[in-house]
């Protein structure tokens, strides 16, 4: 008699520790993953469990699993942080207990699959890389707290740090679910009108048009007569126009030496 293959498409690898094939979220092999690592793990999926990017998430299209950084901690009271080493305010996390939890996070992990710490001085994250993140096969976020996490494992892992913009945040959670929302948006299938992410702001370097729907006319204001003339060729014009004056007058540095109205 054949052994039997009952769990399909699940992502099976070899582990020191049991675990159970028949989980309430499974590791599928062939669907993208976000891997958050984090203290606060019941802060997911958040607004991530809502809208599209939470249909999506029910209908199986991505797969999201929190690593809960405290059951890594170290002792009776799972010490996950310590002081400075030079001093200074605050505390830092342990290289000895990120470690082993990126470890437990990247098991099963295959193809191109980036760990990104969520860093105030990290590279600032874009629709670009919104886009290249989507192209992985999954995506481990740590998820920082306190004074951040020991430079030693940010080397060892060949880490990626990445920052929402120049501001800082009492920790990573929030700017993970972000950037997690950018990404999930452009897998197959998670729209409904795939041709909707191709004008709006930043898909192709510049900001969205304006927007307009009924009615026509709203406290004396009117929908802009090329809108409602059925000329397509038209309409695409005003709108890369449009794309255009606001792209440069709210967001210069976006503007390339070439582009023009004529582009």
């Amino acid at each position: 008699m054949k052994p039997t293959r009952s769990h399909g498409r699940q992502s099976i690898t070899a582990s020191l520790q049991p675990r159970e094939l028949m989980q309430p979220k499974p590791a599928y092999r062939d669907v993208w993953q976000a891997r958050v690592i984090t203290l606060f793990p019941d802060l997911f999926p958040g607004v991530l469990g809502a809208s599209l990017t939470g249909k999506a998430l029910q209908d199986g299209l991505w797969q999201l699993h929190t690593h809960d950084l405290r059951r890594f901690g170290i002792g009776k009271h799972r010490n996950v942080d310590d002081t400075p080493s030079g001093g200074g305010a605050g505390m830092v996390l342990r290289a000895d207990v990120v470690g082993p939890a990126i470890e437990a996070a990247q098991a099963g992990a295959r193809g191109r699959w980036p760990i990104l710490y969520m860093s105030p001085r990290g590279r600032r994250f874009d629709q670009a890389m919104a886009r290249d993140l989507a192209q992985c096969a999954g995506v481990t976020m740590l998820c920082g707290r306190f004074e951040g996490v020991d430079e030693r494992v940010i080397e060892h892992y060949d880490i990626t740090e990445v920052s929402l913009g120049d501001f800082v945040m009492t920790g990573g959670e929030l700017a993970a679910q972000a950037m997690i929302d950018a990404t999930v948006r452009l897998l197959p299938g998670v729209l409904g009108n795939a041709e909707s992410t191709v004008e709006e702001s930043h898909s192709n370097g510049l900001l969205e048009h304006p927007q307009y729907t009924r009615p026509a006319t709203w406290e004396g204001r009117e929908i802009p007569p090329v809108l409602m003339s059925g000329n397509h060729g038209e309409i695409a014009k005003w709108r890369k126009a449009q794309s255009l004056a606001l792209t440069r007058a709210r967001r210069p540095d976006l503007m390339e030496p070439d582009v023009s109205d004529d582009a």
